[in-house]
């Protein structure tokens, strides 16, 4: 097994928890199987009873999903990582695992649309409050704070608007309020943001976006301390069931192997077409971690060692202009998806955030002619000229 500690990030991308079965394989093996068969029916008890290790049915354990959570961890610095079908069923069980009726979550008010819904809707059905404050303020969070709480959902940068939050003030002011700090960290992937090591307790992933990279397959991960992964976090997966599917877990691992790459190339062309939106006339904003007119620049700074592969601006002409613009696009294809190779452009107040109210958009300034760009590998003098005759377009 190649666990050995020091790799720096881009081999660890590669190599990290790779186990080889007797064959030798190079490439890492896919186990597609259901159940896994044992050499006594003494050898069965003991399995069950948890006094030996082997594979029991692959909804509790894969030695292809196993090599993915492996990975995923050394990546990350985490203690253990445990993976999902989704993003979703990440966020769902890193919540729901740990929290009782009675239990007070507080949430940065910019949250994808989901898991919004599962703070706002959700948690309080079975008797778990919910509380809503803007992120990049930290009276609002000193405030809620002062109370007793069990969990901190937050997301940053935030999807749409690329917030930032002081992760390492809002862990403490979490940890101080008895709160374990649960930090989506999609749009900066694990190679440009580490909340674990800026004082968050749980990191979660949807592996669709980067780790994937190419769209081909849902998956999600949850990472955080050995003894919260084992004793709140694997229990719910093993008894409710949202498994990741082996071959998508091979994928998964597929898609590692190239992520550094990725991540640094569209990073790049990201920055550069963040500078090409500002300077357009018929640009509101343009918002990008990096742009020294970012709100919370100076703290994506300290956080984050890149901007990043997302830039949300906003058209003058509101809806009907974003619209004109996303329909003129040639190279760029309409897509809620992100993190793919190919660059992909969605209007979320009718798309990824419709749901959580025009009132709540407004709070968070998706208005309607702000548009999320997600990009991709392609050439960035064909990007630049997309946008460009999509601008014109609009207008």
């Amino acid at each position: 097994m190649t666990d050995i500690p020091g790799f720096r990030p881009a081999t660890t991308l590669v190599h990290g928890g790779t186990e080889r079965s007797g064959f030798g394989e190079t490439a890492e093996a896919l186990f597609l199987t259901s159940g896994f068969v044992y050499d006594s029916a003494e050898q069965a008890e003991a399995t069950f009873a948890g006094t030996e290790a082997h594979y029991q049915y692959s909804r509790f354990g894969n030695p292809t999903v196993a090599m993915l959570e492996r990975r995923l961890a050394l990546l990350e610095g985490a203690e253990a990582c445990r993976v999902t079908a989704s993003g979703m069923a990440a966020v769902h069980a890193a919540l729901l695992s740990h929290l009782r009726a009675g239990d007070r979550v507080v949430a940065a008010r910019a949250l994808f649309g989901s898991c919004h819904w599962i703070v706002s809707t959700l948690l309080p059905r079975y008797g778990i409050t919910g509380e809503f404050v803007d992120g990049p303020d930290l009276e609002q969070w000193r405030a809620a704070l002062r109370r007793p709480a069990q969990m901190v959902l937050l997301e940053s940068p935030s999807n749409p608007m690329l917030e930032v939050i002081d992760l390492p003030a809002v862990s403490r002011l979490a940890h101080d309020a008895g709160a374990l700090v649960v930090v989506d960290n999609v749009f900066a992937t694990p190679l440009l943001q580490q909340p674990l090591q800026l004082g968050a307790d749980i990191v979660v992933y949807s592996c669709t976006k980067h780790i994937d990279g190419q769209g081909r397959v849902l998956g999600g991960a949850v990472l955080g301390s050995q003894a919260w992964v084992n004793g709140t976090l694997q229990p719910f997966i093993r008894n409710t069931g949202p498994t990741l599917s082996a071959f998508n877990a091979w994928l998964l691992l597929k898609g590692l192997e190239t992520l550094s790459l990725r991540v640094r190339a569209a990073s790049q062309t990201a920055a550069q077409l963040a500078d090409f939106l500002a300077a357009q006339p018929g640009i509101v904003r343009a918002l990008y971690p990096t742009r020294a007119d970012h709100p919370q620049h100076a703290l994506a700074a300290r956080q984050m060692s890149g901007g990043g592969t997302l830039i949300s601006f906003e058209l003058a002409g509101g809806k009907a202009a974003a619209f004109r613009f996303m329909n003129a696009l040639r190279l760029i294809r309409i897509s809620n998806n992100l993190g793919d190779t190919k660059s992909l452009a969605t209007h979320p107040a009718t798309t990824t955030h419709m749901r959580i109210g025009a009132e709540e958009r407004m709070r968070l300034g998706i208005t309607d002619g702000v548009v999320r760009l997600s990009v991709g590998l392609e050439d960035p003098a064909d990007l630049t000229d997309d946008l460009a005759e999509a601008l014109r377009a609009a207008s």
